[in-house]
Parts: C-alpha cells; structure tokens; sequence
C-alpha cells in the first residue's frame, strides 16, 4: 500500500511535468495541471502527516515528529488507564458476560471432532503453557499448590457434605451394591481366617467341650450360622437385616447433616488424617504426577487428548452444550470468578500492559503500531492525492469563471 501511495504521487508528478509545455494551447490542459499540481500538494502534505506519526520525514528533526516513538512511555500508561477504566471493571465484565453462555461455547469446543485436530492455536497455547510451566521455580509453585489444596481440604465442612452424599445415595438406591460388596468382602475375609476363628471359639469353650469334642462342633455351627446369615442377606431383598442397615445409614446421614457432636467427630477426624505425615507425603506426591502430566500434555496435546481421556473431555463438551441447567451453573461460577479476578486483579493486569509496552524499544513500538494500522494510513495518502487533485480542480474551475 506505500508503493502504490507513492507511485501514485510519482504520476502526478509525472503528469504535471509532461502537461505543464501545453498549459496555453487549451483550456483543458490548465484544468488537468491544476489536478496534478494540487494531487501533489495533497499527496505530499498526508505523506508528510502519515510518517510523522511513526518517524523523522527524510530524517530531518523537524519539532512533532516521530510522535509515537517519543511519546512510547505516555501511550503505555494511556492505554493501561483506558483498558482499566472502560474495560477491566467489575460491571463492564459482569455487563458482558451477561448475556454471553460462555459454557454452551466451551461445550461445542470440547465436542467438535476437529478440535482434537492439529491446529497453530493449540500448539502455540500448550507450548506457551509448557514453557510457562518448566520456567517457574518449582519448589515455590509446588509449595503453592500444595499450601492451596490443604486450604482448600481444611475448608470443606466434611461432615454435611458425606452427609448430602449419603442421603442422596440411600435415595437413588445406589448404597445397595456398595452394602452387598461389604457383605462379599466380610465373607471373604471370614473365610480366609476361619481357623484363626477356630481357635478363638476352642479357647474360649470350657474345658468339658473340650474334652467331649463339642467344642469343634460349636465352631462349625457358630460359621455355618454366620455364612448361612451372610447368603440369605444377599439373596434376599427384603431381609432384616438389609432394613437395620439402612435405617442406621439414614441414621448416620442426618448426624452428619445436622448432628454437631458427629460432625465435629468427622472434623477431628480430618483434621488428624491432614496432620499425618503420610497425607503430607501423598499430597507431594500427588503434585509431582499432576505436574508431569500437565507438562506431558502441555509437550504432546494430541497424544494427551487422544483415547479415554479426549473421550471424557468430549462427553463432558457434550454435557456442556447439551445441559441448560449445567450450563447456568457454569455461567453463574464463570461470571463471579471473573469480576472476582477484575476486583482483585485488575490494578496488576493494567500494570503488566504498561510495564510491557513501557519495555519495547521505540522500534518495536512502531513496527507494531504500523503494521496493524499501516493499511488504513497508506490509504490516508490515497485519498489525500486524489481529494487533492478534485480540489485543485475545483479552485481553478471557480478562477476560470471569475
């Protein structure tokens, strides 16, 4: 666009000069040197405006010149005052957000087939994510995310909510097959130490069943009355048993929803399970695989979206799509993470813009500035030449007929 600018002031040029022998030999010819020589004036005067803007016309140090890089570090703080202040606020995100259903967007993202596909932006994100991740001093970023997820497990009110869980599973009948892998698992543990049984029961008889061998008898129907009691539970649904059990589940789910004493049992509990150095060990651990598989993701994101788990992500992208009610609880948490974000953080987002802006070199400052607006100002001097000329012919048609 600046080669055509220019060879568009070239022809006018060339046009006044080839022109300018014939001025008097007919009025037509004043008419068109008239449009060439304003064309000129108009061509020169916006090439002159439109370099001035980015550097020195012909290098010469002509005042208010070069204005952008001179004014690079007052331009950096404009913009971070103009981005916080008609952009980064609690009620412009909130505003915006609104009425945008950012989880039926990121829903179709994760389902489409072809976001599985190689594409520039996902290799440049997870790259850029990848290097973010191996750059930051480890032992910090570990002891962070550890620090946050034992905040975060000290938080949890653990009792209300094995509560809503267990409540909620008694409902959906889903304890049934939990109780009867119990029952299978009691059995089999009996099973495996029915002689160690044995030998309690023999200790435990008297000396007379002993010595007249009921005691051996006792045993085996002290276990067959165990085993028999074990199978007629599982077989049967509506056994007594069964009932007792879950009347004490029902029990047990309303001290954890509502009984204090029960819940600060859970809580001590806790708390106990957090101190013990074995925890500690696990949730280092822990970290150190999510780490890994963050950065093996971050390194390969086709071979780590690939199989079960980019089948997941795309159940899940359906489910966001799909789901109304999932998708207003998404957009709700999406909305208020966000302005929580702008509340909290916006004063230290508008610093980093203006800090980077304020650390690019004059040249880098203009190379961007122009080459993302360079099209439009090229056209500037187009339009300049030409609006030019018609004016230079205009004022020599208003002289002619005065």
């Amino acid at each position: 666009m600046r080669l055509t600018a220019a060879l568009m002031l070239v022809a006018m040029a060339g046009a006044f000069l080839a022109l300018r022998p014939y001025e008097g030999a007919h009025p037509g010819f004043g008419y068109a040197i008239a449009f060439t020589e304003a064309a000129m004036v108009g061509g020169l005067a916006d090439w002159f405006a439109v370099t001035a803007l980015f550097r020195r016309p012909l290098g010469l140090p002509i005042p208010h010149t070069a204005i952008i890089p001179a004014n690079k570090d007052r331009i950096a703080d404009t913009m971070a005052v103009f981005l916080r202040a008609y952009f980064l606020t609690p009620q412009v995100v909130a505003r915006r957000l609104h009425g945008f259903n950012l989880a039926a967007s990121v829903g179709g993202f994760l389902a489409d087939p072809r976001a599985g596909q190689k594409s520039r932006l996902r290799e440049g994100a997870a790259s850029l994510a990848g290097d973010v991740l191996q750059s930051l001093d480890q032992d910090r970023l570990g002891g962070l995310a550890k620090a946050g997820l034992r905040n975060q497990l000290e938080k949890v009110d653990l009792g209300p909510l094995m509560g809503q869980m267990l409540t909620h599973a008694i409902a959906d009948r889903r304890h049934m097959p939990v109780l009867e892998a119990m029952i299978h698992w009691v059995g089999r543990t009996l099973e495996a130490n029915e002689p160690f049984v044995r030998e309690i029961i023999h200790r435990r008889a008297n000396a007379l069943l002993r010595w007249t061998g009921l005691d051996e008898r006792l045993a085996n129907g002290v276990l067959d009355g165990i085993y028999r009691l074990f199978a007629e539970v599982l077989v049967q649904p509506e056994h007594p048993m069964r009932g007792q059990v879950e009347e004490a589940l029902v029990q047990l789910a309303q001290d954890l929803r509502f009984d204090a004493k029960t819940q600060a049992n859970v809580e001590r509990v806790k708390q106990e399970i957090l101190a013990n150095p074995a925890m500690t060990a696990w949730i280092d651990a822990m970290w150190e695989r999510y780490r890994a598989a963050l950065l093996v993701s971050f390194r390969d994101p086709e071979r780590a979206l690939s199989g079960g788990v980019g089948e997941s992500i795309e159940q899940l992208g359906k489910a966001l799509a799909e789901d109304k009610e999932l998708q207003v609880l998404v957009n709700r948490f999406a909305r208020r993470v966000l302005v929580g974000v702008v509340s909290r953080y916006g004063d230290e987002i508008v610093r980093l813009v203006s800090e980077t802006v304020r650390r690019w070199d004059a040249g880098t400052v203009t190379a961007r500035i122009e080459g993302a607006v360079g099209r439009d100002l090229q056209f500037i001097r187009i339009n300049g030449t030409l609006v030019g000329g018609l004016v230079g012919l205009a004022i020599h048609a208003v002289g002619q007929a005065l």
